[in-house]
């Protein structure tokens, strides 16, 4: 009787160890990125850079490589990955920015907020400043 149940144990043992084992592979849940506050310094920082045409210039062409994909070519929060996300801004309404300041602008596009992704350091800071021009220059369309 011994015999017929020795293959048994195995098999008992490899059904309560493998699915422990295949658990402890996964990766952890992703968690939203918290909303953070942005620093009083930082949104009070000043925007070093003036909105001429080359800055705007500059500023459109980083934007349409690392923003528009999901706040619209024209600002205005339709991209083709937008519409996954809920509360994209349309930077075209004159309301969107107004409370707003740069130093906000270039804290949450350097650092992200919520699902956006930050441009980290991927960016020297004067790209980001024009991109903060370029942004801003959508309401007034």
């Amino acid at each position: 009787m011994l015999k017929n149940k020795t293959p048994l144990i195995p098999l008992l043992l490899l059904s309560v160890v493998f699915p422990l084992w295949a658990q402890k592979d996964q990766p952890p849940a992703k968690t939203p990125t918290p909303e953070s506050k942005i620093p009083p310094e930082e949104a009070a920082k000043v925007n070093p850079v003036k909105p001429t045409p080359e800055s705007l210039a500059k500023g459109k062409k980083m934007y349409g490589i690392d923003c528009a994909m999901c706040h619209g070519n024209n600002g205005d929060g339709k991209g083709d990955i937008g519409a996954d996300y809920k509360n994209i801004p349309d930077f075209t309404h004159p309301d969107a920015l107004k409370n707003h300041t740069d130093g906000e602008l270039f804290y949450v596009t350097r650092n992200g907020k919520g699902d956006m992704p930050p441009e980290d350091n991927r960016a020297k800071n004067e790209d980001v400043w024009n991109m903060v021009n370029y942004v801003r220059s959508f309401a007034k369309k």
